[in-house]
């Protein structure tokens, strides 16, 4: 009896040293408190292998907060539903931009009414590397009349913002980037707030490039509406965050588009857009600590803008911070639900080059 118990101890030592899986017993409650608020289940072999990827998340986030605390980030992060899946999981199931294919496209609709203020070729205004204005340098400070109106802009207090959606375990980030655009301009054109539907763009679209929960582009999308005659309301057609047959129904659109616009690559010209037209569409970087946002203005030094991922929504812009330390940011909304980040949005860090590609694919359409 006591050879068999201490065989079986042996056992056990040798496939715990054998899977490297040692788990903190300090984390005990904390990882039953995580499932059960996220209503995650697994099967005992699966859930050894999801319990050591959430704890190595967790001393990510520890690690970051407590650098935090010594100055060396802006902002902070916190442990979410997505703490049991690895970076290269996390992107494939929630990142659902396709640069290539953006980079690659040619087609566009005009019809602009601020024409080459916003889309006017040249070069970038972009600051060095490691520097972020005080605004005596800044580009929205050579602007007369520098306001509250011009300093803060935030089209959610104007009605233009439908409340925060969740994708859910689906690549379609670029629908609900193109639903929220399109949302803004049509309250701008008929005071009604129509939350717009996400699934109309995922199941209808196909055909015109995108890819349903496998990526797409925010353009293609705009190119489906003009062409149908319009998009259904997420009332009318509910979101399933997964894609399906086409249920476009042509005697309930919700809203209609007559072409898109394109932003010139450029701070300056994307928050001239912002504040003149409304939310715009655009596409980030969303690698790294992107997925564990929480508070604060979001800098990565690592953030690569070339290579976007994720298509979000720009709803304003403003600056916080003493007189003499004073930030710029995009305020971003975000479509993985309000349990993320700020209540599901992020602020941005402007005012420096490695701005996570946020100018470099902005868009919106024209009602």
């Amino acid at each position: 009896m006591k050879l068999s118990l201490f065989l079986g101890c042996v056992l056990l030592s040798i496939l715990v040293a054998a899977s490297g899986h040692t788990f903190d017993s300090r984390l005990d409650e904390d990882w039953k408190s995580w499932k059960s608020q996220h209503e995650k289940q697994y099967t005992e072999e699966e859930e050894t292998h999801r319990r050591s990827i959430w704890e190595d998340n967790v001393r990510y986030i520890e690690l970051h907060n407590l650098e935090y605390s010594m100055g060396k980030h802006t902002f902070t992060v916190g442990m979410n539903e997505f703490g049991d899946l690895t970076d290269e999981e996390f992107n494939e199931r929630m990142n659902g931009f396709l640069p290539i294919e953006a980079d690659n496209s040619t087609e566009e609709v005009d019809g602009d009414e601020l024409g080459e203020d916003v889309e006017s070729d040249g070069g970038d205004d972009e600051l060095d590397e490691d520097v972020e204005s005080d605004g005596g340098d800044d580009e929205l400070d050579k602007e007369r009349n520098d306001d509250l109106r011009r300093v803060y802009v935030d089209w959610r207090t104007k009605g233009y913002v439908t409340p925060v959606k969740n994708q859910g375990s689906c690549g379609s980030c670029w629908a609900f980037s193109a639903t929220g655009a399109i949302e803004g301009q049509w309250y701008r054109k008929t005071k009604k707030l129509i939350s717009l539907s996400e699934q109309n763009l995922l199941d209808c679209s196909g055909s015109f490039g995108n890819h349903g929960c496998r990526g797409g582009w925010m353009s293609y999308a705009f190119n489906y509406v003009i062409r149908a005659g319009g998009i259904n309301s997420a009332r009318d057609y509910p979101y399933t965050a997964k894609g399906g047959i086409c249920k476009f129904q042509r005697t309930r659109v919700a809203a209609r588009i007559r072409g898109y616009r394109r932003v010139r690559r450029s701070r300056k010209y994307l928050a001239r857009a912002v504040r003149r037209i409304g939310p715009i569409a655009v596409a980030v970087d969303a690698g790294g600590p992107f997925r564990w946002y929480k508070r604060g203005i979001y800098r990565n030094r690592r953030c690569k803008n070339h290579r976007v991922t994720h298509a979000v929504l720009v709803v304003g812009y403003g600056r916080q911070g003493r007189w003499w330390r004073r930030r710029w940011y995009w305020l971003v909304k975000n479509s993985w639900g309000t349990g993320w980040g700020d209540r599901g949005y992020i602020k941005m860090a402007m005012t420096v080059r490695r701005d996570c590609g946020i100018t470099r694919h902005a868009i919106y359409p024209i009602v």
